[in-house]
């Protein structure tokens, strides 16, 4: 059962210092593990939320992804709400976890331009990064949720994994909301690496969003099926990580889910920098995925439910707001 929670109108704080949003393989040592151990304080504090499941500060965040799953994806809000939610996120990590650097980011395609398989990219270090694979599972056939995808759509199943991770700071998390959209199960979290999605995730599929001449070409474009008949980058980066990132639902329980979203993010703030008067306000598509539906506006209402006031979009279209005070390099 969900609790109604009220805040107090609020304007943000004028940004003082922007911070910067840095590729994760460009921090130092020093600034990979101060930014894990952030995060395994917020694993270790209790939940505020009371949303169904959620037992410490990162379920919250996990729970309010599931609750709200269905409103925005596949919506002219997709990308405002999830820019929100990590600045959320993010800001708990500042405010109760002492975390004093600025969100980081997982480019991909520098690890598909590699050449190599995807589980050597550094993201997946066991000491300086999240750590690697699931253990392996037989006819393991996708995270809960994948029975709608379809060789037609470009997904194959991983050649291994599906199990819980077994090595690095995140080998004995446990994950109390999910899987999928109804269930509260404590459990390991998981992982499949899977190398069919490169082909998703190439440089050249990055380049090919700048050119969009309209927000919903590009949204639509970023995020994938079911409008696109194929996969695209923000699908497919979920699914080349599966397990718990490759949920639709409960995919916050794994902590890169914040650093490829961190990446569409910044791949939004780059499409708006090539002509900053036309696009950054730019914002379009349908608010429900089902009709009766209308426009998204500047106007519309992010909400973050127990975790934070609700903000409209015109509040955080520009990153160097004082919502958000944040750039990316």
């Amino acid at each position: 059962m969900l609790h109604k929670f009220s805040f107090t109108a609020t304007k943000s704080k004028p940004c003082i210092r922007l911070t910067i949003r840095r590729e994760w393989r460009v921090l130092s040592n020093e600034q990979k593990l101060h930014y894990i151990s952030a995060v395994q304080c917020l694993h270790r504090l209790p939940g505020i939320s009371h949303m169904q499941g959620a037992k410490t500060r990162f379920d919250d965040f996990v729970a309010l992804h599931v609750v709200s799953t269905d409103a925005v994806h596949n919506v002219g809000h997709f990308l405002p709400w999830h820019r929100r939610f990590l600045n959320v996120y993010e800001t708990a990590l500042r405010e109760e976890c002492a975390f004093t650097g600025a969100l980081p980011y997982w480019n991909w395609s520098q690890d598909i331009a590699s050449g190599r398989p995807l589980a050597e990219s550094p993201i997946f270090d066991p000491v300086y990064g999240f750590g690697g694979n699931g253990a392996d599972i037989l006819d393991y056939a996708g995270s809960l949720g994948k029975l709608n995808l379809t060789a037609d759509n470009g997904w194959v199943p991983p050649s291994g994994g599906g199990g819980c991770v077994t090595d690095g700071p995140f080998s004995e998390f446990m994950l109390n909301v999910g899987p999928g959209q109804f269930n509260t199960t404590e459990r390991c979290m998981t992982r499949a690496i899977n190398d069919h999605m490169q082909r998703f995730l190439t440089p050249a599929m990055v380049a090919d969003l700048a050119p969009l001449a309209t927000f919903e070409k590009f949204r639509i474009e970023l995020e994938g099926l079911p409008v696109t008949e194929t996969l695209r980058v923000h699908d497919a980066g979920h699914n080349a990580v599966d397990g718990d990132m490759g949920d639709r639902y409960s995919s916050p329980g794994d902590p890169l889910f914040y650093l490829h979203h961190a990446f569409l993010d910044k791949l939004w703030w780059d499409w708006v920098g090539i002509n900053v008067s036309s696009r950054q306000e730019d914002i379009s598509g349908r608010s429900t995925v089902d009709p009766p539906y209308v426009s998204v506006t500047l106007d519309f209402e992010l909400d973050m439910m127990m975790l934070a006031p609700p903000v409209t979009i015109k509040d955080i279209v520009d990153t160097r707001s004082g919502w958000l005070c944040y750039i990316y390099e």
